[in-house]
């Protein structure tokens, strides 16, 4: 299982960002973990699945910027541990 923690910077909060995420990650499927905003302005994702292609997916769209109103200029992603989720949800 592939578990990733991903960091978006960039006009996200205020614009839709985590709803838009939230349901990205209903559409896709199998994408299970939390979105939440930070206090520095990012926006935080922890995300889960077994599939590869799925979650190189959600990625690709994240990096788009899923709601029409957000505008993305970085995305840090990496590797992470942490407990199964088994949903995906808006934490906050």
């Amino acid at each position: 299982m592939k578990k990733l923690r991903i960091i978006v910077s960039g006009r996200v909060q205020g614009v839709g960002f985590r709803y838009s995420t939230y349901a990205l990650a209903l559409e896709i499927g199998d994408i299970y973990g939390r979105v939440w905003n930070n206090d520095d302005g990012t926006v935080e994702i922890l995300a889960q699945s077994d599939d590869s292609a799925k979650m190189a997916k959600f990625i690709q769209e994240i990096r788009k910027g899923p709601s029409r109103l957000a505008k993305v200029t970085y995305v840090d992603v990496t590797m992470t541990c942490f407990d199964d989720f088994t949903d995906f949800r808006m934490a906050n």
